[in-house]
C-alpha cells in the first residue's frame, strides 16, 4: 500500500478527532474505525466529481450511521466540494455547514439527511431503484447515459433496526446489483459490546436476503476494501454486503475497542497520542500535510474525467435519441404538473357517491401519463388504497419499466424508500391504512428535514373503517402529522378536494404531503371548487355578509355540516360552513383571505373532524365547540359508529345552537 493513501485516510481520523474535541461533543468512534474503508471507497471506487456534486450519473454515497458525521465532512473537505477548514471548526455550533448529524440541502455533497439509525439504508434501496428503473428507461446500446451505484454506510446499530430488515428483504427480492451495502462491525454500541443484545450471524442473514456476501477481516486495509468493493460491482444479479470488521475508535490507543469510543471527545491527551500513534507529522489541531491535500486534489482531478467522457455521451444520445431526451428532460421536470390547473379532463368527475381512496385512485390513473417521473406503491393494500397505476407494470426484478412497486408489508421500509426515489429526482410516493402511518412517520418526518416532496397516500380516515374496530381506525394520528413542520396533511371531502390535494403533492418542490382518504362513500359537494387549492374555503356560505355562526369541517364531516346548516338555515341561524381540507396550506394564505373566510368578528364556531379535536382550538376559540373523538373507536358499521359518537346533522345543528 502507497504510504501516502495511508497518510490520507488517517486525515480523515485527525479532521474528526480534532473537530469533536474543539466542540465538546460528538462521534469520534465510527470516524476513526472507518476512516480506511471510507477513503478506500471514495479514492479508489466511488465514481464523484467534487467541481460538480450534482452531476447526475455520479455514485450516491449515503452515511446511515449519520452520527459519524465527521467522517463525511472530512471527506468532503479534503476533497474539495467547498467545506473549509474553518467549517470543520464550526462542527456542531449554530449556522455551521458541520451539523452534528448530516443535512440534505444544507451540506453540498450530503445526499440524505441520516440520524436515526438504518434510515440511511432504506433510502439507499430507494436510490437504487430509481437507478435501476431510469437505466431500462433511457439507456441504449453503447449508451449507458445512467449507470451508477449506491453505497450505504453503516455499523451494527443500523443492522439492529428492524427498518433495515425490511429494506434488505425488498432489496434482495429485487436484485439489485447496484447496492452495495458496508457494514463497518466493530460489535460495539455505547451500552458495551454488541453481544449483551445482538448474537445474530450478520452474514448469514444476507445471504437469505439474496445478497451477494463478502468479509474483510481486517477492515483497515485499504486495498483488500477496495478489492472487495470492486468484487462486489462484478456480481450484476445481486446486491452486495461488504462486511469490514473493524475497531472502534481505531488509531487512539486509550479509546480503541472500547464503548466510550463512540459518542464522547477523545480528550487532548488522547489525541496527542493518537497523532503519535498514526506518526502524524503535527500535534497542531486541523494540521493536515501539504502533501496529503495535493493527492486529494489530484484523486478529485482524475475522477472528474469520468463526468468529462459522460458529457461527451449524453451529448452524443441527446442528438441520436431526441425523443428520449424529451422523455428524459420531462422526467426531471418539476413543473410538469402545473398545466394541470386548467386541465379540465383532470378537474372533471362522475357526480355520484364515492370514496375519497377511489377518487384518489381516479386522479393517480389521470396522473400516471401527466407526470412520468410518479413512481410508487402500497405496503401489500393497492387493492384497498387505490395506488395502483394501470398499465404502468410492476417494478421487478424482472421488469424495470414498471412503475408500480410493491413494497409488502414493510411501512417503515417503504417510507424511507420512497424518500429514496425522491431523493433521486422522481416522484416517490407510497400508501397504507392512516393507522399505520404510526410506522410512516419517523422517515416521513426525515421527508419533511430534507424538504423533498414525497406522496404519502393514506386511506381508511377515521372511525369510518368501522368493523376493523380501534386497532384499525386512526384517532390521533391526523394531529401527529399537522403537528409536523413543512408537512402538508390534505383530508378531502370530495373529488374535487382530491384532485386539488393530488394537484398540490406532484407540484410542490420541498414540502411533502399526506393526503388522507376515507373508505365509505362520499356525495360529490355542490359548493366545492379549486379554491380548496388554499387549504381552507367557503363551500357554503350565509346570506348575510357576517354570518351567525361558522361551521369548519374537513373530510367526511363537511357534508354533515352543509345539512346541518340547511337545518339551521330553516331555524332563522345564518350559519357559513367552510371546508379546511389542509390546514398548512390555509395558514400559508394572506392574512386578507383569512380573515374573508373566519373573520374575527364571529366567535361561534363549531369545528368538525372524527379523529381526536387537538389542534382545533386556532380556530374555534375559546367560545366555540369541537365535535371530535374523546377516545379510541369501536368494531361496528361506520353508519352506526358516526351517530355514536355525536357525527350527524342534528348533533352538528345542535352543538351550534348551543353558541347562542
Amino acid at each position: 500500500m502507497n504510504n501516502i493513501d495511508q497518510m490520507s485516510a488517517n486525515a480523515i481520523r485527525v479532521l474528526s478527532a480534532d473537530a469533536i474535541q474543539k466542540a465538546k461533543s460528538g462521534h469520534p468512534g465510527l470516524p476513526l474505525g472507518a476512516a480506511d474503508a471510507a477513503y478506500a471507497l471514495w479514492a479508489k471506487e466511488l465514481k464523484h466529481n467534487p467541481a460538480d456534486p450534482d452531476w447526475f450519473n455520479r455514485d450516491r454515497f449515503i452515511l446511515s450511521g449519520g452520527h459519524g458525521s465527521m467522517l463525511l465532512y472530512s471527506l468532503l473537505h479534503l476533497f474539495g466540494y467547498g467545506l473549509k477548514i474553518e467549517d470543520l471548526m464550526q462542527f456542531r455550533q449554530l449556522d455551521s455547514l458541520t451539523p452534528g448529524h448530516p443535512e440534505y440541502r444544507h451540506t453540498k455533497g450530503v445526499e440524505a439527511t441520516t440520524g436515526p439509525l438504518g434510515a440511511g439504508m432504506g433510502m439507499a434501496v430507494g436510490m437504487a431503484m430509481a437507478e435501476e428503473h431510469l437505466a431500462a428507461k433511457f439507456n441504449r446500446e453503447g449508451y449507458p447515459v445512467v449507470d451508477h451505484y449506491t453505497f450505504a454506510l453503516g455499523g451494527d446499530g443500523c443492522m439492529m433496526e428492524g427498518i433495515s430488515h425490511e429494506a434488505f428483504s425488498l432489496a434482495g427480492t429485487l436484485g439489485l446489483s447496484k447496492l452495495i451495502i458496508l457494514y463497518d462491525s466493530n460489535k460495539i454500541t455505547i451500552e458495551g459490546s454488541t453481544d449483551i443484545a445482538f448474537t445474530e450471524d450478520v452474514k448469514m442473514r444476507f445471504d437469505a436476503y439474496g445478497f451477494q456476501t463478502i468479509v474483510v477481516e481486517n477492515g483497515n486495509d485499504i486495498e483488500a476494501v477496495a478489492a472487495a468493493i470492486r468484487e462486489a460491482k462484478a456480481d450484476k444479479t445481486r446486491p452486495s454486503m461488504i462486511m469490514l470488521k473493524t475497531q472502534i475508535g481505531y488509531g487512539c490507543p486509550a479509546k480503541q475497542g472500547k464503548p466510550s469510543a463512540h459518542g464522547e471527545p477523545l480528550g487532548d491527551e488522547n489525541i496527542l497520542e493518537m497523532k503519535e500513534n498514526l506518526g502524524w507529522p503535527s500535534k497542531e489541531p486541523f494540521f493536515v500535510p501539504e502533501e496529503v491535500y495535493e493527492n486529494y486534489k489530484a484523486i478529485a482531478a482524475e475522477k472528474a474525467k469520468a463526468q468529462d467522457e459522460w458529457n461527451k455521451m449524453f451529448a452524443e444520445w441527446c442528438i441520436k435519441f431526441p425523443e428520449l431526451k424529451k422523455e428524459f428532460e420531462a422526467e426531471f421536470n418539476m413543473d410538469i404538473a402545473k398545466p394541470l390547473i386548467d386541465d379540465e379532463e383532470f378537474w372533471a368527475y362522475e357526480d355520484a357517491p364515492q370514496a375519497t381512496r377511489n377518487l384518489s385512485g381516479i386522479v393517480i390513473n389521470k396522473l400516471k401519463n401527466k407526470v412520468p417521473a410518479l413512481f410508487g406503491g402500497a405496503a401489500d393494500l393497492h387493492p384497498s388504497t387505490k395506488t395502483y397505476m394501470k398499465e404502468m407494470g410492476d417494478f421487478s426484478k424482472e421488469d424495470r419499466l414498471g412503475r408500480n412497486i410493491h413494497y409488502g408489508v414493510r411501512e417503515i421500509a417503504m417510507t424511507a424508500i420512497a424518500n429514496g426515489i425522491t431523493l433521486h429526482g422522481l416522484r416517490g410516493f407510497c400508501s397504507t391504512f392512516f393507522v399505520f402511518s404510526d410506522y410512516v412517520k419517523p422517515m416521513a418526518r426525515l421527508s419533511s428535514i430534507m424538504k423533498i416532496p414525497t406522496t404519502y397516500v393514506l386511506s381508511h380516515d377515521s372511525i369510518g373503517v368501522g368493523e376493523d374496530g380501534p386497532t384499525h381506525e386512526p384517532i390521533e394520528q391526523l394531529a401527529m402529522l399537522r403537528a409536523m413542520p413543512n408537512f402538508n396533511v390534505w383530508r378531502p371531502a370530495d373529488a374535487t378536494e382530491t384532485t386539488a390535494a393530488w394537484y398540490a403533492a406532484v407540484t410542490s418542490k420541498e414540502t411533502p404531503t399526506a393526503i388522507v382518504l376515507t373508505r365509505q362513500n362520499l356525495p360529490q359537494l355542490a359548493g366545492s371548487s379549486k379554491e380548496a387549492l388554499k387549504g381552507g374555503y367557503i363551500v357554503a356560505d350565509s346570506k348575510k355578509e357576517t354570518p351567525d355562526a361558522i361551521i369548519i369541517a374537513t373530510g367526511s364531516e363537511v357534508n354533515l355540516a352543509v345539512g346541518a346548516k340547511e337545518s339551521l338555515d330553516a331555524e332563522g341561524i345564518d350559519v357559513r360552513v367552510v371546508s379546511m381540507p389542509c390546514m398548512e396550506v390555509f395558514e400559508q394564505q394572506s392574512e386578507e383571505y383569512k380573515e374573508s373566510v373566519l373573520p374575527k368578528a364571529v366567535r361561534k364556531r363549531v369545528g368538525v373532524e372524527a379523529l381526536i379535536g387537538f389542534g382545533w382550538e386556532r380556530y374555534t376559540g375559546l367560545d366555540g365547540k369541537v365535535i371530535c373523538m374523546n377516545g379510541f373507536g369501536a368494531s361496528a358499521p361506520y353508519a352506526k359508529l358516526f351517530p355514536k359518537y355525536g357525527f350527524t346533522v342534528e348533533n352538528v345543528a345542535a352543538k351550534v345552537k348551543e353558541l347562542f
